[in-house]
């Protein structure tokens, strides 16, 4: 558990920052040992499709003009598409479908690696001729399908469980003990303290929202091999929604990650479940309101569900062993410390968590790293898009129409998961 009092940990983001010579110096340094045969890289630019870069102070086109000074004959362009995750995998797949934009690396989000490499938009990784040794085995994972390995982890992401110090003595470890929580604050402040602000609105954090909650009640909704188990597990799932009504702000409010923060910014929640990014926002007063205390712990039961982003070599590009050795070094050790330290994005590599400076700097390092270990990945599927969007309606329904679960939500999402629109349509 880590406590915070605003005024003091402003103090801590002033001291982040890196000479850009000394990076240089050691980039270079860990440069020759990533990549896998530096001769043979293909002369040209290499151009990054890429969402929005969320980093502070934009750290990955940092990187990218460190590469760039190291390789003049492979000068390296990043290319944004539009804010909105539905919008950038449209264009994503509509680049990769036509072969067009001269895109050489797609930066995945960790949901779209399987469909990229199922309809053959990105090349596998030759892991004999790389080491992947020293990532975190989560964000690794979300890497591999169908026993090969399509791309390196860039960032990673889990959801941590943010709480008000002024209210809560001890972050709750079960969800039980969460929803005892609210409950006992909303009497005692006669419900002036709303419960848990998560990400309600009708987007995939909805999704990572529920599959949190079913685990968090033992469930969940496709098992270790991929296939779907709602079916068996409806009980679980149902339990977990059911809490996560209960402890919502009353109507279960369409909240995103900003709309979340704002409200638990403004002391109108107890909890607020976020990503990692969320930790330098909360540093950041409202004008003219008060400072809120607050505290960062694993969510309960160590429920998270991964999330992050992947590099990949487009099965287009003119330059795969240059494009290679660009992702190598945007995911090396020194790249990956210097995402984190300065960028404040949850690093992919094993040994920025057991940096000692990095750790004493930002004391939510360890509740970090502690959530990452247990974090799940959501289904590993080439149809997760069609899956997700058919689970979320179910999950709109019960929370706010007040809609049981479908009787045949099994036969839904395994036709989802086919990239079918409904049973019927199977066979």
């Amino acid at each position: 558990m880590v406590r915070i009092r605003l005024p003091d940990e402003r103090l801590a983001w002033a001291f982040v920052g890196v000479a850009v010579g000394l990076v240089i110096a050691l980039v270079a340094t860990v440069l020759p040992g990533l990549l896998t045969d530096p001769d043979a890289l293909e002369d040209g630019p290499i151009v990054i499709l890429t969402g929005r870069d969320d980093s502070i102070g934009g750290q990955r086109q940092q990187l990218v003009n460190q590469w760039n000074l190291l390789h003049p004959e492979n000068q390296a362009r990043i290319v944004e598409l539009p804010a909105l995750a539905d919008a950038q995998r449209s264009e994503m797949l509509a680049r990769a479908q036509a072969g067009r934009g001269g895109v050489d690396v797609f930066n995945l989000d960790v949901t779209w690696t399987a469909e990229f490499a199922e309809n053959g938009y990105i090349r596998s990784l030759d892991e004999s001729r790389l080491s992947t040794r020293g990532f975190l085995d989560g964000p690794l994972d979300t890497c591999r399908y169908d026993g090969r390995l399509w791309a390196l982890p860039f960032n990673t992401d889990v959801g941590l469980l943010y709480f008000r110090s002024d209210l809560i003595v001890d972050p709750p470890r079960t969800w039980e003990e969460l929803e005892d929580q609210v409950e006992d604050t909303r009497a005692r402040t006669g419900n002036d303290v709303d419960g848990y602000a998560g990400q309600f609105a009708d987007y995939e954090g909805l999704t990572v929202n529920a599959l949190e909650a079913v685990r968090g009640a033992g469930g969940s909704i496709v098992d270790a091999a991929g296939d779907v188990v709602v079916g068996a597990q409806q009980a679980a799932v149902v339990e977990g929604l059911e809490r996560l009504r209960v402890i919502a702000p009353t109507g279960v409010p369409e909240l995103d990650e900003d709309g979340s923060i704002q409200l638990f910014q403004s002391g109108r929640t107890l909890f607020m479940r976020n990503w990692p990014r969320a930790y330098r926002s909360l540093a950041q007063d409202l004008e003219g309101a008060p400072p809120v205390e607050f505290g960062v712990a694993p969510l309960p039961g160590g429920s998270g569900v991964l999330g992050g982003q992947n590099l990949a070599v487009s099965a287009h590009s003119a330059r795969p062993r240059a494009s290679q050795a660009l992702i190598e070094f945007l995911t090396g050790d020194r790249s990956q410390q210097i995402l984190f330290e300065r960028g404040g994005l949850p690093a992919t590599r094993a040994v920025v968590y057991s940096d000692q400076a990095v750790r004493e700097r930002y004391p939510y390092v360890a509740i970090l790293e502690e959530a990452l270990s247990t974090a799940e990945l959501r289904p590993t599927q080439p149809h997760y898009a069609r899956f997700s969007e058919v689970f979320r309606a179910a999950v709109t329904g019960y929370l706010r129409q007040d809609k049981p679960l479908a009787d045949d939500l099994q036969g839904q999402l395994e036709s989802a998961a086919k990239g079918q629109l409904t049973p019927a349509d199977d066979g």
